[in-house]
């Protein structure tokens, strides 16, 4: 063979390796989910496990951020606010008098185990829940709706399906935020079959309508979902899957999301803000306030059956100081337990200041003014509405022992504090909540009213003349009306004190800049329908 036969021979061979290796490499990229890839893999960094993925089940963001995924509901939030759209439901049509809700059903949905969503899959979920009587297990549903089926204040007297598609809901009552509630998380609709096969397992064994399909979960590490190929709306979702990472301390999280070992952050340190707006390769996300970070008092136990103790804690919280140190001016002082940002909210309300001397005449006038010793539970994670709970806690601490209270932190992993504190066994504690649906009852009459004792109203507060005017609020569609009563509902709190409202906070997450049509939802929960994460 010439030897120009040979040199073109080495070319040919040498290119063909070359191409053969980028086709590898770009193979490698998309079949592997790699998250820098158009579709691919979101890696989603939290500070906590889910505690439940059956989303009736649970009150906590933790776990409504996986099952969102996974599960729909009747109506929807919109992508960026809580007004109502379609969901499961296309249409819906409302009686005069508000007692009869007729809600006509997509057509050619199946749940992921290949079984038909109709009217009757949206009957046997909410006999599921009202005749269950379990205020402890559906906690939520109890809180929305009044208790259970036969309970005097229940909202809901039947769930009739009229035919295949269509579903009526005929009230006891009026209820103003109906639709708001239904659109909430946990009243997403599972598969009948799935809960009759998989019976209390389900929580483990999620099986909804929605974008993604759970596939595994390993416990204080990861859960990953994955694309529903067969979902109901066309070219959605258009990520291969979502991967939920419990990295639990926040300096370690975001460490991960700068090494590139994940995508997506939340709990970012307000004191990090200006190291990821420094990166040109992250990008900062602020989810709208729509929550509130409290310290609570069960007022069944002594002392703080007496509102002159909870009052004089009330000024020992230098409130301004703690949103300084902890929330680097991403939130704003608490005097409601509602933000500012929900119709009904009361600025004539006038604080508690901080003022150790008027503490002191309370404690005085309860009998206390020796002092007392007392344990202050406190969140073992990071959340939206408070960023670093144990360090709050700290500072707590010191300012009590202004008066001679002696404060013991005590704590539990995540699970644990939330069934604790919801069972009664904390004396104080420290919590927050992020609004489920933009109305005032889901926050005043959901933690503060007697019918939730039990269920989300941790401090197990029982005011029969705040439960009247919130139920009449809850009753009336004329808003208006309905702003005064939370107004007037809002003074009774602040002068009783069952809780010392902290903060409003603006939560901060933080991702790399490829991610595309994220937007952080108001609620604390959205779904991951149309992100991307590519190039």
């Amino acid at each position: 063979m010439k030897k120009t036969s040979w040199i073109v021979l080495i070319c040919i061979l040498a290119l063909s390796a070359a191409l053969a290796g980028c086709g590898k490499a770009k193979e490698s990229s998309t079949s592997s989910g790699d998250s820098k890839a158009t579709g691919g893999t979101l890696i989603y960094g939290r500070g906590a496990d889910s505690t439940a993925l059956d989303p009736a089940i649970t009150t906590e963001g933790e776990s409504f951020i996986v099952t969102e995924q996974i599960f729909e509901t009747l109506v929807n939030y919109k992508k960026d606010n809580t007004e109502i759209e379609a969901g499961l439901a296309d249409t819906w049509d409302v009686s005069e008098d508000g007692l009869t809700y007729t809600f006509h059903l997509r057509e050619g949905i199946k749940f992921h185990d290949d079984t038909d969503f109709n009217a009757e899959a949206v009957v046997k979920n909410f006999q599921r829940w009202a005749q269950s009587k379990n205020e402890a297990k559906f906690a939520y549903y109890a809180s929305m709706f009044g208790g259970f089926e036969g309970d005097e204040g229940h909202v809901i007297k039947e769930v009739k399906a009229q035919d295949a598609h269509t579903v009526v809901f005929t009230l006891n009552r009026p209820q103003a935020p109906f639709l708001k509630n239904l659109a909430m998380s946990m009243f997403a609709i599972a598969s009948p079959t799935a809960l009759e096969k998989s019976g209390d397992a389900f929580t483990k064994h999620p099986v909804g309508t929605g974008p993604f399909v759970f596939k595994s979960w390993k416990p204080g590490d990861m859960i990953e979902v994955v694309k529903n190929e067969n979902y109901w709306q066309d070219s959605l979702p258009k990520l291969d899957g979502v991967k939920f990472k419990v990295i639990k301390d926040n300096s370690a999280r975001l460490n991960s999301l700068i090494k590139g070992e994940i995508d997506l952050m939340d709990g970012l340190n307000p004191s990090d803000l200006g190291q990821v707006e420094g990166d040109s390769k992250l990008q900062v996300f602020e989810r709208p306030s729509m929550n509130v970070g409290y310290l609570g008092f069960n007022t069944e136990k002594a002392p703080f059956d007496k509102k002159e103790v909870r009052q004089a804690i009330g000024h020992l919280i230098n409130k301004e100081e703690l949103i300084k140190s902890f929330y680097e001016g991403t939130a704003e002082p608490a005097k409601n337990p509602m933000p500012p940002s929900i119709s009904g909210y009361n600025d004539d309300i006038v604080d508690y200041d901080f003022n150790v001397d008027k503490a002191k005449e309370l404690l005085k006038a309860a009998g206390l003014e020796n002092g007392f010793e007392m344990d202050l539970w406190a969140m073992p994670v990071a959340r939206p509405y408070m960023p670093e709970g144990q360090k709050v806690a700290v500072a707590i601490q010191a300012a009590l022992k202004e008066v001679n209270i002696t404060a013991n932190i005590v704590t539990f992993d995540w699970g644990t504090y939330i069934e604790k504190v919801q069972a009664g066994e904390a004396p104080v504690y420290m919590l927050g909540w992020t609004g489920d649906n933009g109305d005032a009852d889901n926050f005043i009459y959901t933690l503060l009213d007697k019918d939730n004792i039990g269920s989300n109203n941790y401090s197990r507060y029982s005011n029969d003349e705040l439960h009247d005017i919130l139920i009449a609020a809850q009753s009336n569609p004329n808003e208006e009306e309905r702003i005064e009563l939370y107004k007037k509902a809002q003074e009774i709190i602040h002068e009783e004190a069952p809780w010392v409202p902290i903060a409003h906070s603006k939560p901060l997450l933080a991702g790399i800049k490829e991610i595309k049509e994220f937007t952080p939802h108001p609620t604390g929960t959205q779904s991951f329908i149309d992100v991307t994460v590519g190039e």
